[in-house]
C-alpha cells in the first residue's frame, strides 16, 4: 500500500496550469513539514494535484497557509540536458483538508455538496 498523510505549510503559492487538449488542471506546490523535533527543521515536499482538487487548492491556498494532504508517493527520474540522471520524489494528492484558523473576513469553503434534507417528524414517537 502506498499512502501518505502530511500536514504542513505552503512555501509558495500553488502553480496551476491546464493540460493541453484535455484542459485538466494541474497544481504543483511545495509544503514544509516539520520534523518530530522542531529544532531538527522541516522537510520540503513536492506535491501535485489534478483536476478539481488542484483547482480548489490553487484557489484557496497561498504561501504560508496550513494544509493537510493525503496521497501517494511517486518516484521518478529523467536525464537533464547534460545527460545527468536526476531523481524526483512527489506526492500525488488524492484529497486535502483545510487546517488552522481562517483569517479575519475569510470563510472556509464547504467540501462537496452538503445539502440538509428537511425531516418530517410527524411519525416520530417523541
Amino acid at each position: 500500500m502506498n499512502k501518505i498523510i502530511l500536514v504542513g505549510r505552503l512555501v509558495a503559492d500553488p502553480d496551476l496550469k491546464f493540460a493541453a487538449g484535455s484542459g485538466t488542471g494541474i497544481a504543483k506546490f511545495k509544503i514544509a513539514v516539520n520534523r518530530f523535533k522542531k529544532e531538527d527543521g522541516a522537510d520540503f515536499i513536492n506535491c501535485i494535484a489534478f483536476g478539481k482538487t488542484g483547482e480548489t487548492i490553487s484557489q484557496y491556498f497561498t504561501k504560508g497557509k496550513q494544509i493537510a494532504v493525503v496521497g501517494r508517493l511517486k518516484l521518478g527520474n529523467y536525464d537533464d540536458k547534460d545527460g545527468v540522471k536526476k531523481y524526483t520524489t512527489d506526492v500525488i494528492i488524492e484529497s486535502f483538508d483545510f487546517i488552522g484558523q481562517a483569517e479575519k473576513g475569510e470563510s472556509k469553503p464547504s467540501k462537496g455538496n452538503e445539502e440538509i434534507e428537511p425531516v418530517d417528524d410527524g411519525d416520530m414517537p417523541f
